[in-house]
């Protein structure tokens, strides 16, 4: 004998060959009680009593009326009536099974949709008490730092319950939660695991279930459900709390990484305008010099950097190039540069003697010193152009040596002292050099020389030379523009780590002011 629910109203019961065995009008009785039966079926269910084939009896409490179209002799066993209730028994019970799914199928929705952390915690306890029929529910989230679980969502709770105290990871209900049991208080009130007794009872609450919120298997809250009756949760409570805080753990570290994007995606723009507004404190065009070609190129390896180049005039014919690298990357480096680029400035003296540069550093030196923490320092190339005596004075502070390219052959400039910020007495050598028509002057940083391959090999200073002897008759901007082809070549796609500065600056006297000159960033 097997059993079977038809669609509509009617439940069935069939032997092995398929013949009607029972029918039952559920809109009748259909193992639910008489006493429910809809209007108008007063008649048929008298007319049906008529029938000697029509029997009434009661199986798990329940009233049942059911008949059978065969003789009496083919009547079947109670054990087959009993097995037609027990279906629809069973179909009831599935349709709020279905309830539940669909219930916990929505707060799916909360994991994949995009909320705030504190708008996905407030519908899981909504959603946690809807699903499970209880009073009311809690969310606390355990704080790392301070081992406590703040209380960060409630439904169905008072104001004074939600804020009566502190629960710490300590407490006997959370340990036995993070140990992976699903903690059942069957009455809150006599409990000695319950901390504020008062409040509890106050508030109406009798049984509570916790159960803890994992993300792989690292707890990350507890998840609570409250009721005002004593013995309230059993298994089928705790499978669904289970699952519901499953649900929370995921859809909580869901809603947390999205408020790590939405802040990453924030820092990220606040970046970007600050590399524009630091590609502003570079000069957007060489000056325009009679006498000289320049050009210059920045390129950050980052959306802010610590390399800078300036150029200021000071007198009626020189000009100051300065190239300074801070130490460091990224922001601490953009926010040192900026301060000393302030500094250079401020500092620049309209006299353009040796004597002048020497207390130009000096002064750099010791502001460095005193803003830098200890193991930061800057490194500077300081120069003074006099285009009417044709003469470059400088000094280099632990910089990359400034290169002079005359007749195919090089000259480091490399004259000056240590790195600025070591040592505030630090004594520093200054040079004055005469320049020709033809010379090359070759200021750059050390990310020039330092990048790199995809095999870890500096493309180098030899390369750097090589190049920069080959195609000094050039123009200024094509000796930038070259040197940096010739790197790219080397280094091909490998993502560089460091900052580049070029300056390059070509003595012609026959050349007009800025006839040639060039920059790019």
């Amino acid at each position: 004998m097997k059993a079977k629910v038809a669609a509509g109203t009617w439940a069935w019961a069939q032997d092995a060959t398929g013949h009607s065995v029972h029918k039952v009008d559920r809109r009748l009785a259909g193992c639910t009680r008489s006493r429910a039966r809809p209007p108008g079926m007063e008649k048929r269910y008298e007319r049906m009593l008529k029938q000697d084939v029509v029997k009434q009896f009661s199986v798990h409490g329940e009233s049942i009326v059911a008949y059978n179209p065969l003789p009496v002799a083919s009547r079947q066993s109670l054990g087959t009536d009993a097995a037609i209730c027990d279906l629809s028994i069973m179909a009831q019970k599935s349709k709020r099974q279905l309830e539940r799914d669909e219930q916990i199928y929505q707060l799916t929705t909360l994991v994949a949709g995009e909320f705030s952390l504190q708008e996905v915690l407030d519908r899981l306890a909504e959603a946690a008490v809807k699903v499970t029929g209880v009073k009311a529910c809690s969310i606390r989230l355990l704080d790392e730092e301070s081992g406590d679980l703040k209380m960060r969502s409630t439904y169905g709770l008072s104001d004074e319950y939600r804020n009566k105290g502190a629960v710490t990871r300590s407490d006997p209900v959370i340990e036995a939660a993070f140990a992976g049991e699903a903690v059942v208080l069957d009455d809150m009130r006599v409990d000695d695991r319950v901390q504020y007794k008062e409040a509890t009872i106050k508030e109406g609450l009798v049984s509570q279930l916790t159960v803890a919120m994992q993300f792989r298997g690292k707890p990350i809250g507890v998840l609570r459900l409250y009721s005002p009756r004593p013995k309230r949760f059993d298994e089928d409570d705790i499978s669904m709390a289970r699952a519901v805080a499953s649900q929370c753990a995921v859809a909580i570290t869901n809603a947390r990484l999205y408020a790590e994007a939405i802040e990453g995606t924030r820092i990220a723009e606040q970046m970007r305008l600050a590399g524009i507004i630091q590609r502003r404190m570079i000069p957007e065009k060489p000056p325009q010099v009679p006498g000289l070609d320049v050009a210059a190129i920045y390129i950050p390896c980052f959306d802010v950097g610590g390399d800078f180049y300036d150029f200021l005039e000071v007198g009626a014919n020189s000009i100051v190039v300065a190239i300074s690298d801070v130490m460091g990357k990224g922001i601490p480096a953009a926010l040192m540069m900026s301060c000393f680029r302030g500094s250079v400035r401020a500092y620049a003296d309209i006299h353009s003697s040796g004597e002048a540069i020497r207390q130009i550093i000096h002064r750099l030196n010791k502001t460095v010193y005193k803003e830098c923490d200890e193991g930061q320092f800057v490194t500077l190339f300081y120069a003074i152009i006099n285009v009417k005596d044709m003469t470059i004075t400088y000094c280099s502070c632990g910089h990359e040596p400034t290169l002079l390219v005359r007749d195919g052959q090089v000259t480091d400039l490399d004259k000056g002292g240590l790195v600025l910020g070591v040592d505030p007495d630090a004594e520093f050598e200054i040079e004055t050099v005469g320049l020709q028509d033809g010379d090359c002057l070759l200021f750059y940083t050390d990310g020039l020389i330092d990048a790199s391959n995809f095999d870890g090999e500096l493309w180098g200073r030899e390369r750097l030379l090589a190049v920069a002897k080959k195609f000094s008759k050039g123009s200024a901007k094509q000796m930038v523009e070259t040197i940096l082809q010739y790197r790219r070549r080397f280094v091909g796609l490998a993502r560089q780590i460091d900052d580049t500065s070029i300056v390059a600056v070509k003595v012609d006297r026959t050349a007009g002011p800025g006839a040639r000159s060039g920059t790019g960033s």
